[in-house]
């Protein structure tokens, strides 16, 4: 019910350091808890972290807490993944997804907007 565009996605060295941003539009971006996957080629879909529609629930990924930082900017309608410590196993499609709510899922079925993907390659 919203439309996502994301952009920041690259080729970084491992160690460095990735922002990626998630610019919503449509139906009032507030009402949204948003959410960022990621897909390695032959892989399953999984779960990165997600924030509430408030700003004050997040969750991560095991494989992610500590590096990486979820974000949401209500006045510019944008979410924000800030990927710190980035290492090869990161390289992936990053998607951004929305859903109308309250809560901050943890699975991909719960969301029913979704962005193209920005390709993120981590390099030895």
């Amino acid at each position: 019910q919203v439309q996502l565009v994301e952009s920041g996605g690259g080729l970084v060295q491992a160690g460095g350091s990735l922002r990626l941003s998630c610019a919503a539009s449509g139906r009032t971006f507030s009402s949204y808890t948003m959410g960022w996957f990621r897909q390695a080629p032959g892989k399953d879909r999984e779960f990165v972290a997600t924030i509430s529609r408030s700003g004050a629930v997040r969750y991560y990924a095991d494989s992610v807490k500590g590096r990486f930082t979820i974000s949401k900017d209500n006045a510019k309608n944008t979410v924000y993944l800030q990927m710190n410590s980035l290492k090869p196993e990161d390289t992936a499609v990053y998607y951004c997804a929305a859903v109308e709510g309250w809560y901050a899922p943890r699975e991909a079925s719960s969301y029913d907007s979704w962005g193209q993907g920005t390709q993120v390659t981590v390099s030895a």
